[in-house]
């Protein structure tokens, strides 16, 4: 049960109820509200009389409005199991952004800010940064072009774009391909990981399939001895996507050809002007310096990586399969077997001491004492109290799905924050990778009320079975951290306005608050609040755990200091070759963004492009020297980028140039004592708080006292400043 005074929470969570058809029409009723208010202020208000308060304000409340719905519409699409509401969904969200489009190039309101901007009006410092943003929106959505041929043509890409941005998204989402195998050929793989695939039966009888989905899919790179057998998951990996090819081709041509009708040299100078770098130069510079600081690191561990290769194959008696490569698909075997063998780091052992929920709750109480907040788990009859409609079967999308209420503590004065849902486990359809959505932002209405935002969690961890409870490898812990660490800034957010609310920062800066909380995750005493051994949750799991060979006889409830001091010793294992695969992904995209002629990206050879891109800066051998030398095309990783599909075009460089202002928060504020409650209400006020309210460097500079600085950065990364 709730603490009495977080039993009802003053706003009622979202309703999941929706059918395909009542999508569609409630997207077309808020069309038609908003379409409403932009004409009544079209037909009211002239340039003369224009101001913030009957031109901005309006619209701003109805953008409020709007995203309380609308985020929802969209979301189904990413986690309904019913095949007919997530392609409503997707209809649904065509109709949403083709309706943006519309309204982004409605020259008789742009007319309207424009006048009211020139005013310069004397207002808050939060509706200035609205209206400048509205007025800039207009000029980046072409109403800068003057009408005619060009400025339709405009429209035609972004509609286009938009339509390729929901199918590419829509085909990754539903991909369900996958290998059939012998249980010889995954030699190696978890025995949990195996027995939880597919049995075959007709002519697949006696194989099992393998899918594309994350639980099925590291496990097996990481752990099949078969090199065969990771060669052929790598490769179908990567092509698994092949309809998103030309998909990806036509986007890149088309952002290219929009931002030379505005005037801008490329795609990455339009879209970097508005970000913390403002010009690709900065953006290219700084992966370029990058690039050269690792390069040698890279080499290094590909070379003890090799010697580790040829010694395991050699011990296996199969020296002879050793040709002097060493492969994509090695990697993730050859990276855990060193830290295995070197640094005694065995991550079935580490997953033991994570079970998923024990982790959770662990890392919800540590939000809880650094930021001032409590977590409300709400199930069985609580569901029903605070529905609407009294079913609590309404307010989640699936019955596996968790909702937490959130409450300040008493020193922050037990308000109502917010709903926090998990959606945790792999299903048909739904989202394959790990990431937070906004379901509802936080803002104020016109009657100066505070709406509650709702956020939520997706992710694909390993399902519980009778004898085992989900287990989290550390890197997967990580990434629950990452996530949950932008569930928590769409929480905190206090802005006036929906459209800056929590994660709504620009794409440089909205990694940042989320890599910084990941220093938890190698914090010693946190990592052992955080475990708990899972045959200590009931007893089937003892029963269990006792049966697995190598069990102890009783395993400490806590994770081992020896297992937490060999697992902070891997922290910077082979981490060259992880940068340099993030720059690989951020040098490919500026590189497919910013061609020196509209014929050069017309004439790119995307695929050829990606591959060797990676050659070039990882170092690591794919297909090309198997067979034709110049087979480049061999696979097409960009098909699977949602990234560079879904907004993080010309902006993946931020995960690497966040990291810079992520550490140099930590060393500078957190490193000495992680837990420091007053510290963390000061970040969680200073830079959680003001989601995307003023420029990102101002938060930053009132957190840290000063300019951020890259030495701590590359302090950590073990290179010079």
């Amino acid at each position: 049960m709730s603490p009495q005074q977080h039993r009802k929470p003053p706003q009622a969570p979202p309703k999941f109820t929706a059918t395909p058809s009542s999508l569609i029409e409630d997207t077309h009723k808020l069309i038609d509200r908003s379409r409403g208010v932009q004409d009544t202020i079209a037909r009211h208000v002239t340039p003369e009389s224009a101001s913030f308060a009957n031109v901005s304000l309006p619209m701003a409340h109805d953008d409020n409005k709007m995203a309380i719905e609308s985020h929802i519409i969209g979301f189904y699409q990413a986690v309904s199991t019913d095949k007919m509401l997530r392609d409503a969904s997707t209809e649904a969200e065509k109709l949403l952004d083709d309706f943006g489009i519309e309204s982004s190039m409605r020259e008789d309101i742009f007319n309207l800010v424009d006048a009211a901007f020139k005013k310069n009006e004397t207002i808050d410092p939060e509706s200035k940064r609205l209206l400048e943003k509205d007025y800039k929106g207009y000029i980046r959505n072409g109403l800068g072009v003057p009408a005619g041929p060009r400025r339709d043509r405009f429209k035609d890409i972004k509609k286009r774009l938009s339509e390729i941005s929901i199918v590419f998204q829509k085909n990754l989402n539903e991909e369900n391909g996958g290998l059939w195998f012998t249980p010889e050929e995954l030699n190696g793989v978890p025995e949990d990981v195996v027995a939880s695939l597919e049995k075959g039966s007709g002519d697949k009888s006696g194989k099992v399939k393998l899918t594309f989905k994350y639980p099925d899919l590291f496990p097996t790179l990481k752990y099949a001895t078969n090199a065969k057998t990771r060669q052929r998951v790598f490769v179908e990996n990567e092509n698994k996507c092949n309809e998103n090819v030309p998909l990806f081709r036509e986007a890149i041509v088309l952002r290219d050809e929009a931002a030379r009708i505005l005037g801008y040299k490329n795609h990455a100078e339009f879209r970097i002007e508005d970000k913390m770098a403002k010009i690709p130069k900065t953006v290219d510079d700084f992966l370029g310096d990058l690039r050269t600081r690792l390069a040698p690191g890279g080499e290094k561990e590909i070379q003890q990586l090799q010697a580790l290769k040829k010694e395991d194959l050699k011990s296996r008696g199969d020296g002879s399969s050793d040709d002097g490569h060493y492969y994509l698909w090695d990697h993730r075997y050859y990276d855990r077997l060193m830290l295995e063998r070197d640094y005694s780091l065995d991550q079935q052992k580490i997953a033991e001491y994570f079970p998923l929920q024990t982790t959770i709750r662990g890392m919800l109480q540590i939000f809880e004492e650094l930021f001032g907040l409590v977590f409300v788990e709400i199930t069985g009859k609580e569901r029903d109290e605070i529905a609407d409609t009294g079913r609590g079967s309404d307010i989640t999308w699936h019955d596996e799905v968790q909702v937490f209420s959130v409450w300040d503590d008493e020193a922050e004065g037990n308000g109502f924050v917010g709903y926090l849902y998990l959606d945790l486990f792999p299903r048909e359809g739904k989202y394959g990778h790990a990431a937070n959505f906004n379901l509802q932002p936080g803002y104020i209405d016109e009657n100066g009320n505070r709406r509650y935002p709702a956020t939520a969690l997706v992710c694909n961890f390993s399902k519980p079975t009778p004898k085992k409870p989900s287990l989290l490898k550390h890197d997967e812990v990580v990434t629950l951290f990452h996530e949950l660490g932008h569930g928590i800034h769409d929480l905190v957010s206090r802005t006036t306005y929906s459209r800056f609310h929590g994660t709504s920062t620009v794409r440089d800066f909205v990694e940042a608050p989320s890599q910084m909380l990941e220093n938890w995750c190698w914090t010693p005493s946190q990592l052992k609040s955080l475990s708990h051994h899972y045959s200590y949750l009931s007893p089937e799991y003892e029963v269990a755990y006792k049966e697995t060979p190598g069990a102890l006889e009783a395993p400490e409830d806590r994770i081992p200091d020896e297992l937490i001091k060999n697992l902070i010793k891997t922290k910077h294992v082979n981490d060259a070759l992880f940068n340099l695969r993030q720059l690989h992904f951020g040098i490919f995209d500026m590189t497919v963004h910013e061609p020196k002629s509209h014929e050069e990206v017309e004439n790119l050879k995307v695929s050829e492009t990606y591959n060797k891109l990676r050659k070039e800066i990882a170092k690591l051998d794919g297909l090309e020297v198997l067979g034709d030398a110049n087979d480049w095309a061999w696979g097409n990783g960009q098909a699977t980028f949602g990234h560079l599909i879904g907004g993080y075009d010309a902006g993946y460089y931020g995960y690497l140039s966040s990291q810079v202002y992520s550490t140099d928060m930590f060393y500078t504020v957190f490193k000495a004592d992680p837990m420091n409650g007053k510290e963390g209400r000061r970040y969680r006020h200073t830079v959680l708080e003001r989601g995307g309210s003023q420029e990102e460097m101002q938060t930053l500079e009132d957190f840290l006292g000063r300019r951020p600085s890259t030495e701590a950065f590359y302090k950590e990364l073990g290179l010079s400043g």
